[in-house]
């Protein structure tokens, strides 16, 4: 029985990549110099953001989208933490969402079965397997779950016959 999962990931070697890429910008850009501004990898789900002030951070958020966007990694899997401000030093926290979240694989789960198609959709963990007799049918649901636009980046994978 042919089948796929549908998953939201984050590939972190890219997203290192496009740390390293902004690090080295804000070392080069002239409103930076002097200034101690850094990216950093905080564990496997964080990124942590350092600078002198807010808005300073907020001009390392544009460079880094920028190159994360470069880099083909979606935006969207990140969450915006708010600004600490402690002294002369600013940092912020962003969230890297790996996975999909319980209430969007039910959101998932319920899209699919109101389409009367004639496939199976489950959650196992964070992602959702979704199987059918027909790969037409899977592909149909590929299109409907790509239509709904849902606020995670989404990806298919595992097709198997």
């Amino acid at each position: 029985m042919p089948s796929f999962d549908i998953v939201s990931e984050v590939d972190m070697h890219e997203v290192g990549n496009a740390l390293d890429q902004a690090n080295r910008e804000t070392g080069n850009r002239f409103d930076f110099k002097g200034v101690n501004a850094s990216f950093a990898l905080a564990g496997e789900d964080a990124i942590e953001v350092r600078a002198e002030a807010e808005f300073q951070i907020r001009q390392m958020l544009d460079i880094l989208r920028g190159k994360l966007v470069k880099r083909g990694v979606d935006t969207r899997s990140f969450s915006e933490g708010s600004v600490e401000i402690s002294g002369n030093a600013a940092s912020m926290a962003l969230a890297i969402r790996q996975g999909i979240e319980s209430d969007l694989a039910r959101e998932i789960v319920k899209l699919v079965k109101h389409a009367k198609l004639k496939v199976q959709a489950s959650i196992q963990g964070g992602q959702v397997r979704v199987s059918g007799k027909k790969r037409d049918d899977l592909q149909s649901v590929i299109a409907l779950v790509k239509e709904a636009k849902p606020d995670l980046p989404l990806q298919y994978v595992n097709f198997r016959d």
